[in-house]
Order: structure tokens, then C-alpha cells, then sequence
């Protein structure tokens, strides 16, 4: 009874088949043929209009049938379409063939389209799969069958179809397969070539070569079986060793940048992947076309030791991310040293590692939102906390002297890179206030809540780095990164357009305190003040950043209008680094801010409401007084020092005889209304804001032993 069933469901469609093929036969004499729809490459253009790339335009070489060998030929027919000289367009027994086994198979396991179809459906046609898709199919089938000569139809096929890794036409596929001309392909080349029309990625001899030799072999052998091919002559062609010429980078600038450009609009738009590289998109970017090149020229100067690991991959590796911290353009992008050894985006997640102290400017940005003034120290020295594990955690600073066994202020432990002060503030404000305002700046990894993280130890990538950096130089505002502005189809039609989002991070006192004291860092005595001279004098701040064992090298930096984050380490996490951020991504990265701003006049990062600069005593951090050595420290209002400094500097130390006239630290400066003070009508004893001293001590300072 199923086998009745079968064989009549079976003749009812062919029988629908053959009425549909001459219906078509006969409409077909009075419809024109439409022109086709060519594939057309996709532009890539940077902020400025100027051109990037286009995808993959280059991938496709029309050639002349003349010029594709026989054996291809004939390869591409054996496999694809063995009666393509004796049908018109549409082969009723390769149809029944495959109804008839799908029908017995239950699914579709053959399909019976012919070269003609293939091209009608490549030219005209979309991938989806309906009655009336086919139908249309079949009509425009038999519109090319009669418009032109079966060589003329092969020829626009093999210049059409898509042979994997970006090349179209077995022109380009030659040259990216073999290096060579189509017309130089021997028979085994051709046969592969052949078999990758099914499946390009599938049967890649770069990524399947197993898949590749066993498709190419089923080539050689259909050959021979309908023809072509004596069973010698395909034996032979088995036996000939698969010889590519390896897999070469596209010939467009900022590979990096641009897979991720294609990255994010493949995620936005599901199913864009295939038509992006062919409808004629234009795709207009936040790139700068030559800060890129100062970014790839910076980072292939950058890098003394070089050696191969066991992949064929230049170590050690790393990424540099530049974005405009007004708008969160990303101007720049590099995510590894060569893009056609490795394609591995080491800029953006989920590529992550540790950035050590360049972290820090998270954990201070909370310490000066609590109220903490920049003068306020930590001591460096031994000290332990509670881990939650059987041993206490117990920091130190980097190398052979682990304590600096005295009190620091905020700006020189920022400039030297101290760990131990780092950690007491950490406990200060807990390592969930530092994970809020990471979040609050840009950081969207995972951050472990413990005091080390102060230290760097949660794995981010360096575009978050960049973007975390912008609040502090922007004046306080979250930028999210743009690397796409708009995009058009050929025709103008919007696809989609973008524009800059900017959201309330930190206070704009608090954001320009932070980077005051991270100028400190890029001066005299700091981790990375031997980077000053590249930048000329231009006001710049910046951290460096050096995980255990020297595995990982971090530098973020930035002026007003630009923000770098420079990452450089080895692939495998366990090895090392010849020396330590500010030597190994430091040097990059003012190499590079030097050339991206040259021509940019200098700008200062604008101070505003609310910030007071006033003269500390550069060793307490208090009021000065005349002995004092002085500097100039920034504050939020209200929490400039309003102590004298109680110490006589230059004079007998502690444990001399005490010297009288010099306020105790409780005393507050002169002023009206007082107790204990002058009325204020009363001529002040000397000068405004300093002590009053005897004689005799004043004598001693006006003659050189302290400042007047």
C-alpha cells in the first residue's frame, strides 16, 4: 500500500514538472530577459570620505573561456551539470534523478539544478528557497539558454561563482589557492578548484585539507567515469600532492579595523554576511586613514625582539586602540602585528589580559569622589589583609625594594607606580566602589571584587581600556566606541546611521584631579617620564601598566582630543617580557600620539568650576611655611589643606631643643575672629598665611638656611 502511495505521489509531480517546463518554454519567447544583478564591491570609507577598502573588489578577474584549461572545463561539468551540452537550461533526468532520491531518502540529499540554473539563480536571484523562487528560476533559465550559447554561459559561470576566501571567478581563485593564472592549472588544481563549487569554506584545502583531497579525488573520478578522464589518467592526478601558496591578506589597509567593522554589522543584520561582499555597500567609518598608518607605523617599529612560534605566528604580540574621548570614534585600530599570520583581534574581547597599575586611575577616581584629597598618604610598608584563603594577601611594590618605608601623597604614588599605597586606598574604599566607577568609565569585563583588582589583576581588553580612559579626558563623560557611522546600499538607501552617545561618568572636577596627578606619571621621576620628549611639551597624562613576571605591558595615555591604549605581550599568557610597560608599550605609544597629533596645535585640558590650586608643603601636603620646599597641588573645594606644616625644614631634626613661634598642628592660619588672634583691625606680624617668627629664627632663614 506505500509503495502505491509512493509511485503515485511520485508521477503526480513529475507530471507537474513537465507542465511547468513547457508552460515556461512558451512564455519564455515573449518576456525579455532583465539585465542582471552583477555583484558589486563593497566601499569602505574613514571619517573624512577618504577610501579605505573594498571588499574583496579585487577578488574577482574576468577571463575569457579562452584562458580557463580544458581540464577545468571539464571538471566543473563532470561535477556540476555531466549533460550541460545536452540539455536546454533545465535537464528533466537530472530532476527525476534527484526527486527520486530524495523522495526515497526522506530529505533532500540531491539536487538536480544545472550550470544554467546556477547562473540565473547567482545573477538574479536570492538564496531563499520557495515554489515561486524556483519557478522563477526555471523562466530565467531557459530566458539564458536562448539569449546565449552554452560557452558563453559557462564562461559567465566560471567568472561568477564563489570559490571561498573572498575570491569570486576561478581567476582569483587560482591566484589565492595556487599563485598562479587560471591558465596554468594542471589537471589535480583543476579538479579542486571544481569541487570547492559545493561548499568553499567546507571543502577549503586551508582550513579541511582532509575534506579538499577526498572532494578533489570524487572530481577526478566522476571525470573519468563519464568521460573525460582515463581511469590512468585520474589515478595519476590522485597521486599529485596539494601545493598551495598560502593564504595572503587582503590588499586593504587596517585589516583589524575592518573585521571588526564587518563584525559588528554581520551581528546587527543576520544574514548580511554574504551580500556585504557584493551588493554594492557603502560603508562610512569613525577610522582616521592617517592615524592608522601613524598607528601601523608606530607599532611595526615598536617591537626590538621578534621570534616565531610554533603556529608561524611573530611574537610577542599585541594591539593599540585610538579613540576621540568627544564622540568615542575610534581613529585607529591594531590588533595584532600581521593580520595574514594571525587574524586574532587582540583589541577587542573576548581577547583579555591583566593591566596591572595602568588599572589605578579607576581606584582614584573613587578615592576623590570620597572627599579624599589628592595630599592625604598611604604608608609603604609591610602590611597584610584578610584573603579569604589560608594566607593573608599581602602586596608590594615592583622590584628588588618592595617598601619605600615611609607616607606617600596620591601624585607620587600615581607617578612611581606604588603598589602597597595603591591597595591601602583600595581598602579605604572597598573593591566594589573601584568595580562601580570602572563600570560607571567603560570597563564592561568581568572584575574580580577583591583589593588586588586596584592592581589590575581582572582581564580586560584594550578597546575597553581606551574607553575608560575618555571620562578623564573629556571632563567626566562615558563614551561608548563608534566604529560605524552609516551605512548605504548602492542605491542610497540608509541601512543603518549612528551617532555619538555620551553619558555622565564622574564628576568634572574629579576627572580633571585624576589627570593632573596622572601627568606626574609622564614627568621627571615617573614610570614613564622618559616619553615626555616625544610629545614636544604637550600637556599629556597617562599610565603604565606591568603584570607579574613581566607577562603583560600596558600604556594608556591621552590628551583632550585623543586616548591610546597600547597592550603588548606574548599569546601564550605564561611567557615573558623583557622589561616592564613604560620600556616595552610605552615607547609606541608616544611614537605614535606624536605623529597622530603632529600639526595639532597644543591643548591644555580646561580646568573647571569647582577645582582649587593652591601651594602645599611638597613633604606633608600641608600649608607651607617659610622653610617648607613648595609645590602647587590641585583640590576639589573645601578640601585644600588647613593646617600650617609644623616641621622646620633644613633645621636641627627632631629631638633638638623645640623651636618656639611655629603654630602645633592644630592651630589654624591667622585670620579675624579667632581666639587667641590679633583683632583684625591689628597690623598682621608678617606676611599673610605665614607664621609668625621670632627674630631670631627669621634671621637664621633670611640667611639661606630656608625659604623667605
Amino acid at each position: 500500500m506505500a509503495e502505491r502511495v509512493f509511485k503515485r505521489t511520485f508521477f503526480a509531480v513529475l507530471f507537474l514538472v513537465l507542465a511547468a517546463f513547457a508552460g515556461l518554454l512558451l512564455i519564455a519567447g515573449f518576456v525579455p530577459l532583465p539585465e542582471p544583478e552583477v555583484p558589486v564591491a563593497t566601499s569602505v570609507f574613514d571619517q573624512k570620505g577618504n577610501l579605505v577598502t573594498k571588499l574583496f573588489v579585487e577578488n574577482r578577474v574576468e577571463i575569457p573561456l579562452s584562458q580557463v584549461p580544458q581540464d577545468l572545463q571539464d571538471a566543473v561539468i563532470a561535477i556540476e551539470d555531466s549533460r550541460f551540452y545536452q540539455h536546454h537550461g533545465i535537464d528533466p533526468r537530472s530532476l527525476l534523478r534527484a526527486l527520486w532520491r530524495n523522495l526515497l531518502a526522506r530529505r533532500v540529499v540531491e539536487g538536480g539544478s544545472t550550470i544554467t540554473q546556477q547562473l540565473a539563480k547567482n545573477l538574479y536571484l536570492t538564496q531563499q528557497r520557495t515554489i515561486s523562487r524556483k519557478i522563477e528560476e526555471f523562466f530565467l533559465t531557459l530566458k539564458l539558454e536562448m539569449k546565449y550559447s552554452k560557452k558563453e554561459i559557462l564562461g559567465m559561470y566560471l567568472n561568477l561563482i564563489y570559490l571561498g576566501h573572498g575570491a569570486y571567478g576561478v581567476e582569483v581563485a587560482s591566484q589565492t589557492y595556487f599563485g598562479k593564472p587560471a591558465r596554468e592549472l594542471n589537471l589535480s588544481e583543476s579538479a579542486l578548484l571544481a569541487g570547492l563549487i559545493r561548499g568553499p569554506e567546507y571543502y577549503s584545502p586551508y582550513i579541511h585539507p582532509d575534506l579538499a583531497r577526498a572532494r578533489r579525488n570524487e572530481v577526478l573520478d566522476r571525470m573519468a567515469e563519464v568521460g573525460y578522464l582515463t581511469p590512468a589518467q585520474a589515478e595519476r592526478a590522485r597521486k599529485t600532492p596539494i601545493k598551495l601558496v598560502g593564504l595572503k591578506p587582503p590588499s586593504r589597509e587596517a585589516p583589524y579595523f575592518i573585521s571588526y567593522v564587518v563584525q559588528q554589522l554581520v551581528e546587527r543584520h543576520p544574514g548580511l554576511e554574504k551580500d556585504l561582499y557584493r551588493a554594492g555597500y557603502r560603508i562610512f567609518t569613525t577610522l582616521n586613514l592617517k592615524r592608522q598608518r601613524d598607528a601601523e607605523r608606530s607599532f611595526a617599529e615598536g617591537f626590538p625582539k621578534t621570534e616565531m612560534d610554533a603556529n608561524g605566528v611573530e611574537q610577542p604580540q599585541g594591539a593599540l586602540v585610538a579613540i576621540n574621548p568627544n564622540n568615542g570614534y575610534i581613529e585607529a585600530m591594531i590588533g595584532g602585528r600581521n593580520f595574514s599570520h594571525s587574524q586574532l583581534n587582540r583589541a577587542i574581547p573576548p581577547v583579555r589580559r591583566q593591566p596591572g597599575s595602568a588599572f589605578k586611575p579607576f581606584l582614584y577616581s573613587a578615592v576623590i569622589t570620597a572627599g579624599f584629597p589628592p595630599t592625604n598618604q598611604q604608608t609603604c610598608e609591610p602590611v597584610s589583609f584578610p584573603s579569604g584563603g589560608p594566607e593573608p594577601y599581602a602586596p608590594h611594590d615592583y622590584g628588588e625594594k618592595r617598601f619605600h618605608y615611609r607616607p606617600m601623597m596620591m601624585r607620587e604614588a600615581l607617578a612611581i607606580s606604588d603598589n602597597v599605597v595603591a591597595v591601602r586606598w583600595a581598602s579605604a574604599v572597598g573593591p566594589a566602589k573601584i568595580i562601580e566607577f570602572a563600570r560607571r568609565m567603560g570597563i564592561e569585563s568581568a572584575l574580580e571584587p577583591s583589593l588586588p583588582l586596584a592592581l589590575g589583576t581582572s582581564e580586560v581588553a584594550p578597546l575597553e581600556m581606551a574607553t575608560g580612559y575618555a571620562p578623564l579626558a573629556n571632563g567626566g563623560s562615558r563614551v561608548e566606541p563608534l566604529a560605524v557611522l552609516k551605512v548605504t546600499d548602492r542605491f542610497g538607501n540608509v541601512l543603518e546611521e549612528n551617532s555619538p552617545t555620551l553619558l555622565p561618568a564622574l564628576d568634572p572636577p574629579v576627572a580633571y584631579i585624576v589627570t593632573d596627578l596622572l601627568r606626574g606619571v609622564l614627568q621627571p621621576g615617573g614610570t614613564g617620564g622618559h616619553l615626555a620628549a616625544y610629545l614636544g611639551g604637550r600637556p599629556v597624562a597617562g599610565k603604565t601598566g606591568t603584570t607579574d613576571d613581566l607577562r603583560d605591558a600596558w600604556f594608556v595615555g591621552y590628551t583632550p582630543s585623543l586616548v591610546t591604549a597600547v597592550y603588548v605581550g606574548y599569546d601564550d599568557p605564561k611567557r615573558s617580557l623583557w622589561s616592564t610597560g613604560g620600556v616595552v608599550a610605552g615607547p609606541i605609544w608616544a611614537s605614535f600620539m606624536s605623529g597622530a597629533l603632529a600639526g595639532v596645535p597644543p591643548e591644555d585640558f580646561p580646568l573647571p568650576a569647582g577645582v582649587t590650586r593652591a601651594d602645599i608643603c611638597s613633604e606633608t601636603g600641608l600649608i607651607p611655611n617659610p622653610t617648607c620646599p613648595v609645590r602647587s597641588e590641585v583640590f576639589l573645594d573645601g578640601t585644600e589643606p588647613k593646617d600650617i606644616c609644623p616641621v622646620i625644614h633644613g633645621l636641627p631634626k627632631p629631638g633638638a631643643p623645640e623651636l618656639p613661634g611655629l603654630p602645633g598642628p592644630q592651630e589654624k592660619p591667622s585670620g579675624p575672629g579667632q581666639p587667641g588672634q590679633p583683632p583684625a583691625e591689628a597690623p598682621p606680624p608678617g606676611p599673610p598665611g605665614k607664621p609668625d617668627l621670632p627674630g631670631w629664627l627669621d634671621k637664621i632663614l633670611r640667611g639661606g638656611r630656608g625659604r623667605p
